[in-house]
Order: C-alpha cells, then sequence, then structure tokens
C-alpha cells in the first residue's frame, strides 16, 4: 500500500448499502465516520479504550476536522483506513492524520487531519493530558526523520 507516511495504524473498512447516499457513492458524514472508528480502535490498540478514559476522567475530543474527499466509494468495496499521530503538544492537544485507500486500485479517496484536546469528562473542560496519554499516544507520536546530509 502507497501510504503517506511509514507504520501506520490501519483498519479494513467494507462499504455496505447502509453508507451509500442518494447519489450513489458513500456518503460523506460516513467517511467522518470511518475517521472516527480508525481513531478510536488505535486509541484502544494503544491502550486508552472507553474503561480508561471513565477511570482516568479524561477524553481526546475532536475540535477540528480537516478532510479532502478525492475519490467516491461504492457499495460492497473493500477500503483501508490509516491513521498517524503527528503532533502532540503533551499537555492539551493531538493531531492525527488519516488516509483511506481502496486496495483493489490503490487509489487515494480521502485524506484527513483531526485535532483532538484532552478534556475532564466530568465538567467537559480542557485539561491536561494524565500521564498516561502521554505515554500512550506518545508511543504512537511519529517523529520526523533527519535529514541526509
Amino acid at each position: 500500500m502507497n501510504w503517506d507516511l511509514a507504520n501506520p495504524f490501519v483498519i479494513d473498512i467494507r462499504v455496505g448499502a447502509e453508507d451509500i447516499d442518494g447519489l450513489g457513492h458513500a456518503n460523506n458524514a460516513v467517511y467522518v465516520s470511518w475517521l472516527e472508528r480508525c481513531a478510536w480502535r488505535h486509541s484502544q490498540y494503544l491502550g486508552l479504550d472507553l474503561a480508561e478514559y471513565r477511570r482516568l476522567d479524561r477524553a481526546m475530543a475532536v475540535v477540528r476536522h480537516e478532510v479532502d474527499y478525492l475519490a467516491s466509494a461504492y457499495e460492497d468495496q473493500e477500503l483501508q483506513m490509516s491513521t498517524w499521530i503527528v503532533e502532540s503538544d503533551q499537555r492539551l492537544k493531538m493531531d492525527r492524520r488519516f488516509q483511506l485507500i481502496r486496495p483493489a486500485d490503490g487509489v487515494t479517496l480521502l485524506r484527513a487531519r483531526t485535532t483532538f484536546v484532552c478534556i475532564e469528562l466530568s465538567s467537559g473542560k480542557p485539561k491536561r493530558m494524565p500521564a498516561e496519554f502521554v505515554e500512550g499516544y506518545g508511543r504512537a507520536l511519529q517523529r520526523p526523520f533527519p535529514l541526509e546530509l
């Protein structure tokens, strides 16, 4: 697969009939739900599931999506969505990038970037990331490669 960055976390997606809109392709809102699914599965993989969020009284909440829809997806197509954590101030904010590819022809259907802010679940207010978030999400942070001279 021709991923934009190395070492992606990848999930498989099958486009269902319920994903199709009146124009005959996957609705743009469905793509956003796939972003959420991919990010959530990656968090779970990193040991930061809903039970851990509740225990810590913290969560990473979406504050911004930037989505480039590049090509359409159709019913019964098999897709792969990847994600990378590309920025984190290790206090409040974290950014993920996403790429959606149709493996049958290698076409990238979507590129996106999402910004998350750490919140306290009990109040809904922004709060500093707990050590568990800094460690867990930090393990997945894409480090820039040094330039070769």
